[in-house]
């Protein structure tokens, strides 16, 4: 008796004698390869969102897991009613009736409208009441005391200034771990978005404006930190990483800045300012507290201020001030 292949075999043998077939199986195999490395590149960006490790991040983890799960309501029936109507009405099927002339019916309308009505309902509820409890200028629930941190977005790197310890990092950004961090964030140059996943809620930093948000790590850890908005050539390289140490480890860091590194005066800061990629983690062991209303002024008035024999900050001449005043800093959310 002959042996026959199996129907895999069959095909691998059809494919092979078709260049045609062969050449559409390539590219389908190709494709599916594609989708999946895209899908799997998706989820190793979407780890932190999924991986929160701070009281706000945690908040809006399980927003968009109720918000998924209300929706659920609607998309899980309808996948199924669209699978059991494909199957019941099928060529094949004898005692599925056709009715083009079927009436009106209130009770089918009823559940074709109220459902899908009473989800916005629910889910516009549910939005409404998060929007308030995860407002980015809400106080952390704390019994430690915050500490301040300034952020600039500059091209294309972040400053962070610490006004209360006088010191200031480059694209490096140390916190105490279980501490409230309150952040004002700016643009010396156009809008940015500052985004540490795993800590939650990303702000934009905007030229003239002090945005304001609060986060907090739960224990310590290294965080990474993105620009989430394109911001020109060197926005791939705005990233930073958040390291979360112990309240006594991060006091070492402070006076180890302070021992090191260069102050970060008008002169260091102008040439700071200019367009950069890839610039390595960098610490300041001097910087002036107000520098941050300082870029904020420079930026609305469009006026460079000048430095003394010294380094130290001045004030824009009141001749630059009469030409165009200085507008006050906006605050947004």
């Amino acid at each position: 008796m002959q042996h026959r292949p199996h129907a895999h075999l069959r095909a691998f043998y059809c494919r092979a004698s078709n260049p045609l077939a062969g050449s559409r199986f390539r590219v389908v195999s190709r494709l599916l390869f594609v989708c999946a490395a895209a899908a799997l590149l998706s989820s190793c960006r979407m780890a932190g969102v999924l991986d929160p490790q701070g009281p706000i991040a945690q908040q809006e983890l399980l927003l968009l897991i109720n918000t998924t799960e209300i929706m659920l309501v609607v998309v899980v029936p309808v996948i199924l009613m669209a699978l059991g109507f494909a199957w019941w009405y099928r060529a094949g099927n004898p005692r599925a009736n056709h009715s083009p002339d079927w009436n009106y019916q209130g009770g089918v309308e009823l559940v074709v409208w109220s459902i899908p009505a009473l989800v916005v309902i629910l889910l516009g509820g549910v939005q409404w009441i998060a929007s308030h409890q995860l407002d980015p200028r809400a106080p952390i629930a704390s019994d430690k005391k915050p500490i301040e941190v300034d952020v600039v977005s500059l091209d294309w790197k972040w400053l962070f200034i610490y006004p209360e310890q006088q010191i200031a990092a480059v694209n490096q950004l140390v916190v105490p771990a279980g501490t409230p961090v309150n952040f004002r964030l700016t643009s010396a140059t156009v809008m940015n978005s500052f985004f540490v996943p795993q800590l939650g809620t990303q702000i934009y930093a905007m030229g003239g404006m002090a945005s304001r948000v609060n986060l907090m790590a739960d224990k310590p850890g290294e965080y990474p930190g993105i620009s989430a908005n394109f911001s020109g050539e060197g926005f791939p390289d705005m990233r930073f990483v958040v390291k979360a140490v112990p309240t006594g480890e991060f006091d070492g860091w402070v006076q180890k800045v302070r021992g090191s590194g260069g102050a970060l005066d008008a002169g260091a800061y102008a040439e700071l300012a200019k367009p950069s990629q890839a610039v390595p983690p960098t610490t300041y062991r001097a910087a002036d507290p107000k520098m941050f209303d300082r870029i904020i002024e420079m930026t609305t008035t469009g006026s460079a201020e000048k430095t003394r024999a010294d380094g130290a900050w001045c004030p824009p001449t009141p001749q630059a001030d009469a030409v165009e005043p200085a507008a006050k800093p906006q605050t947004g959310g």
